[in-house]
């Protein structure tokens, strides 16, 4: 899509969105220029930024496969679901099960736009999209496209995969994860992930601080601590709060320093 496309359908080139700089490091396409330049400052920074966006992506396929596999969860929904690439959620949940029910929000237009590559589904499923901000948790639980497409009677899995950190603020976060929980009935599950700068030197962690201050990231880390009481009315799941390559790696990984990802990760069922 070039700029002035782009442009038409309410889409800003010229602006960085993590959904579509996720997109250029994971390898895709659908990108412009200011998110490969958004990308490149924060990996020459961090120069393992990649590595934790493609251990994150994983992490998503394999908790995806213990909801509906293990869990028998037969209901997703996915906020902050960026743009489709291989094995979306819907993907991975209706080849275990496929009368799973996917709906994926995010508030980027351009993921409207390839709205067709996420709606595809088995079937027996459905999948829908929903064009919404995680900071308005009201107007995702409102949408009637919800109510449609899942039966909020029923358990479901939540999935904030790399979605909370655009919350800023020191304890932002928990109020929206809460707010999406109360609507859930017992049974749910919360799959989330976050970034972190707990495995950083205090050089580090300081010269990212700074980076956030000065506008030039818009990922704002949390501790493992305050990562972990978004959990607290939860019962973990096995392994508890790890780092996205460490919670139920595939047999033969290889588990790559701690420092190289960045990404707390934590499963938890609401009792």
């Amino acid at each position: 899509m070039d700029d002035r496309t782009a442009a038409a359908r309410g889409i800003d080139p010229t602006q960085p969105h993590p959904a579509r700089r996720y997109n250029y490091w994971l390898g895709g396409k659908d990108n412009f220029a200011a998110d490969r330049a958004s990308g490149d400052e924060l990996q020459r920074h961090f120069p393992k930024v990649r590595d934790g966006a493609l251990a994150n992506r994983a992490l998503l396929q394999r908790a995806t496969r213990f909801l509906a596999e293990e869990a028998g969860i037969r209901q997703f929904l996915d906020i902050g679901t960026g743009l489709p690439t291989a094995d979306n959620t819907h993907e991975v949940a209706q080849r275990h099960a496929r009368e799973s029910r996917i709906v994926y929000v995010d508030n980027d237009p351009l993921v409207m736009v390839h709205a067709r590559a996420l709606l595809n589904s088995s079937p027996e499923g459905r999948t829908a999209y929903i064009e919404a901000d995680l900071n308005d948790p009201e107007a995702i639980l409102a949408h009637p496209v919800l109510h449609e497409t899942l039966d909020l009677k029923q358990p479901v899995g939540l999935m904030l995969i790399a979605v909370l950190h655009f919350i800023h603020g020191h304890g932002a976060a928990r109020p929206i994860v809460g707010r999406l929980l109360d609507a859930l009935p017992s049974g749910s599950y919360l799959v989330a992930t976050h970034a972190t700068s707990d495995f950083g030197t205090p050089e580090q962690q300081a010269f990212y601080q700074q980076l956030i201050e000065q506008g030039r990231s818009d990922v704002w880390t949390r501790p493992r601590d305050e990562f972990a009481a978004l959990f607290d009315s939860l019962e973990l799941v096995e392994p508890g709060v790890v780092p996205a390559s460490e919670w139920r790696p595939d047999p033969g990984a290889v588990i790559p320093d701690r420092s190289d990802i960045n990404i707390w990760t934590a499963v938890g069922r609401k009792p």
